[in-house]
């Protein structure tokens, strides 16, 4: 399998959300199949972090595509994006559940938890998803029919349906 290139990202962000699923998050020797995000519009949404603008921490949202975007959430848990849109043009995909592919036995699924089980934290905060030591690798398209509700855990613009997930199997 091989790195996504930065075109890939360059792309409206729903369309981002959607091809990431199935898609492996590579981090180390940690690797983890991609089955939920959530996706964020930049200025009009007000869910997003960059409908408040460019500040230091949002940053790397104005820039160019393909960027990791690692926020403190609370306080407690980081949560990793995935910069999408060309340069200039803020967007971002929450990850929020993957499926393991290499042995890990802590959970997966919400994005705290998942950064926590694959060791990423914000000295990932800018790095380019296609070098090590965090990759996004291609994927065959998944079998499984996308799902798509109101995203979750926030209170701005919830009920927008910018969360997609990929269906459980029988």
């Amino acid at each position: 399998m091989i790195a996504l290139p930065e075109s890939f990202y360059a792309r409206d962000t729903v369309t981002v959300a959607r091809a990431l699923l199935g898609k492996t998050l590579l981090h180390g020797a940690l690797a983890a199949r991609i089955v939920e995000v959530e996706a964020y519009l930049g200025a009009e949404d007000l869910a997003a972090h960059a409908s408040r603008g460019l500040t230091p921490r949002t940053r790397v949202l104005f820039g160019p595509p393909g960027r990791a975007y690692v926020y403190l959430s609370y306080g407690i848990h980081e949560c990793l994006n995935v910069v999408a849109e060309p340069a200039g043009i803020p967007g971002c995909v929450l990850l929020r559940a993957l499926t393991p592919l290499s042995p890990n036995p802590r959970r997966l699924d919400g994005p705290g938890r998942l950064t926590r089980a694959l060791g990423i934290d914000r000295r990932l905060y800018g790095h380019t998803l296609w070098e090590p030591p965090l990759q996004i690798l291609d994927a065959p398209p998944p079998p499984e029919p996308i799902l798509v509700t109101p995203r979750i855990g926030i209170t701005r613009c919830a009920d927008w349906p910018l969360r997609f997930l990929l269906a459980p199997g029988p």
